[in-house]
C-alpha cells in the first residue's frame, strides 16, 4: 500500500493551507485515493507559523495528523527548524533554496530549489508561489499527478485565475524535474 505523509510548513499568506487542500482534493477526487487534509496556524492572520498536514493513501486512514512525514515542504527557516526532525528517515525535505538555509542533521535529503525567484521572474508577483511549490512537490514525489492537480485548480479558480496558476503548477514541475525520480524511502 503507497502511502505519502507530507507536512507541509511556512508562516501565513504563503498559501500553504491551500496548497494542502489542493493536494487533497486531487488525491480523492481526480485519482480515487483516499486523503486526509489537517491544519493549524498561529493567531496572526500573516506571519505567523503555518502547518498542514495531508496524507494519502491506497487504503484506509487510521490518524488524520502526520507525526512523521516523509515528505517535509518549509518555506522559512523556522518552519525547517521545528519540523525537520520530525522526518522519516530517507525522506525529503522540498525547500526554497533562497528562502531557507536547511540545516541537514537527520537522515533525509534536501532538495531546495529557487521556486520564489523563478516565480517572480515568471509572473513579476509571488502570488502563484505556492502553486509552484504544489508543482514541484508532485513532480519530486509522484504523489499525485499533475494532471490532477490542474483538474483541481481549474474546480477552485475562475477562469480568469486558472492560466497563472497553471502555468505556475508547471514551472514547479520543470524546476523538479532534474531532482524527479527521488524515492521517499
Amino acid at each position: 500500500m503507497e502511502r505519502y505523509r507530507v507536512l507541509m510548513s511556512g508562516s501565513g499568506g504563503q498559501g500553504v493551507i491551500t496548497m494542502a487542500i489542493i493536494l487533497a482534493e486531487a488525491a480523492c477526487i481526480y485519482e480515487g485515493r483516499t486523503a486526509i487534509q489537517s491544519q493549524s496556524y498561529g493567531p496572526e492572520a500573516r506571519g505567523g507559523a503555518t502547518r498542514s498536514d495531508v496524507i494519502i493513501s491506497d487504503g484506509p486512514i487510521f490518524f488524520p495528523k502526520v507525526l512523521q512525514p516523509n515528505c517535509l515542504v518549509a518555506l522559512t527557516n523556522e518552519a525547517s527548524a521545528k519540523y525537520l526532525p520530525l522526518i522519516r528517515p530517507g525522506g525529503i525535505c522540498l525547500y526554497d533554496s533562497d528562502l531557507v538555509q536547511l540545516d541537514m542533521r537527520v537522515d533525509a535529503r534536501g532538495q531546495g530549489l529557487p521556486m520564489h525567484r523563478a516565480v517572480l521572474e515568471e509572473f513579476g508577483k509571488v502570488q502563484v508561489f505556492n502553486i509552484c511549490v504544489l508543482g514541484a512537490l508532485a513532480g519530486l514525489t509522484g504523489a499525485v499527478s499533475l494532471q490532477s492537480l490542474e483538474l483541481a485548480l481549474k474546480s477552485r479558480f475562475a477562469p480568469a485565475q486558472f492560466e497563472g496558476n497553471r502555468k505556475a503548477l508547471l514551472l514547479g514541475a520543470m524546476l523538479a524535474a532534474p531532482l524527479a525520480g527521488a524515492s521517499l524511502y
